[in-house]
């Protein structure tokens, strides 16, 4: 059994590749045709509307621009052109069956921005400049499509189903050449727009995780420890023994409490990972597993302390697995760099039947390799072996970075 995630080669899909094929033209007009027709005859009152606008835009704006004023009205035009777009991939959508994804909407954040940052924004739009594009080489286009139709209805009536499908589909490439988003760049602001939303999720789910091991644990130990040593106080003058009974006790408080912090910075980021890198770290963690592992780090130098951290870690929580759920005699880690990746592969000989939803933290571990362009691979059929493969991107260390 093999799941992935891989959101440089899989989250994105494009935008027609899950299209149904349209079904072929004939003689008899059938309700794709008659859809086809109305569109091509629509042509020429929209593209009429689209011209007069981008018309109206670029030259005014144009004129205007020798004022004050003239910038600021043609990024309001451009962002108009975006709305005349939208209701061509609609009209599209609904007369022509093509399926192009909307762009993204310009980042303005309310104003947050500043004023000059959010007009240069506006201006250099490529959306809103593509769609002035495709408004503007319509209005021939319209006019030849509704004069072709139009004719073709009282005089070609019987051929006009192919010379529809023949004209719509030179509709349907200028829809996708020119008002579909960009599939490089869309895909890449939907990755990253997807990867902050996983990185604030992340951090919130570990403050959460770090407040209530200090609530449960350490806190919850300091506090009896300090009820124990009022009550030892009150004790020492009239039972001396008692109170050194109660100090005794308060002593072994104090060594769990440590222990509990210790156990709780290592989880937030161990010190060893710090001082001597991650073959040093990972053996660390793998000792502490219940099954023999074999740790090979083959890393002649260390990558950002990021890169780092989400290594560490994901091992970590992997060995955690095979402890746990795996029932394995023997395992293996093994780390290494790739040209300018850095690639994990955790083994065990346990099982098998690992998945990203099978609840044991694997979905939460491709999330985070996600969020910094990483990848996840599990190989587990039933039965085992169990073969997790990690890539995550390399970055050189920055001098002094702790």
């Amino acid at each position: 059994m093999t799941e992935r995630l891989s959101p440089s080669r899989d989250a994105v899909a494009r935008p027609d590749s899950d299209q149904p094929p349209l079904p072929p033209a004939r003689f008899a007009y059938d309700r794709t045709t008659w859809k086809e027709i109305a569109h091509l005859l629509a042509n020429l009152p929209v593209s009429v509307f689209g011209f007069v606008y981008v018309a109206t835009v670029l030259f005014t704006g144009a004129l205007m621009t020798l004022t004050v004023i003239g910038f600021p009205l043609l990024a309001a035009g451009l962002m108009g052109a975006r709305q005349l777009g939208k209701l061509e991939r609609a009209r599209a959508r609904a007369l022509l069956g093509v399926r192009v994804d909307e762009p993204s909407p310009l980042p303005l954040r309310g104003g947050r921005n500043g004023f000059f940052p959010q007009l240069w924004l506006a201006l250099k739009d490529p959306v809103g400049w593509r769609t002035i594009l495709y408004d503007f080489i319509r209005l021939p286009w319209g006019i030849l499509t509704f004069t072709i139709t139009l004719t073709s209805l009282f005089v070609l009536w019987p051929v006009l189903p192919f010379i529809a499908r023949g004209l719509a589909n030179a509709d349907r490439a200028m829809v996708r050449g020119l008002l579909s988003p960009s599939d490089e760049l869309e895909r890449r602001i939907a990755e990253l727009e997807s990867d902050r939303g996983v990185v604030v999720d992340t951090a919130a789910a570990d403050l959460r995780r770090i407040e209530r091991d200090l609530h449960d644990g350490a806190q919850a130990r300091l506090v009896n420890l300090a009820m124990g040593l009022g009550l030892a106080k009150e004790k020492l003058l009239e039972d001396p023994d008692f109170a050194a009974a109660m100090v005794e006790e308060a002593h072994g408080e104090v060594k769990l409490a440590l222990q509990e912090l210790r156990d709780l910075a290592r989880g937030i980021h161990p010190a060893v990972l710090t001082d001597r890198g991650l073959d040093a770290a990972l053996s660390a963690v793998a000792s502490r597993c219940t099954v023999p592992v074999k740790v090979t780090a083959d890393l002649l130098s260390r990558p950002a302390a990021a890169i780092e951290g989400i290594a560490y870690f994901t091992v970590s929580e992997l060995l955690q697995n095979v402890s746990k759920h795996s029932a394995a005699k023997s395992a293996s880690v093994d780390v290494w760099r790739s040209a300018d990746r850095l690639l994990i592969q955790v083994w065990d000989d346990g099982r098998g039947g690992a998945r990203l939803d099978g609840g044991t933290g694997m979905r939460g571990l491709a999330d985070r390799l996600d969020a910094v362009d990483g990848l996840f691979v599990i190989e587990s059929p039933q039965g085992g072996p169990t073969t997790v493969t990690a890539e995550l991107p390399w970055r050189d260390r920055v001098p002094g970075e702790g």
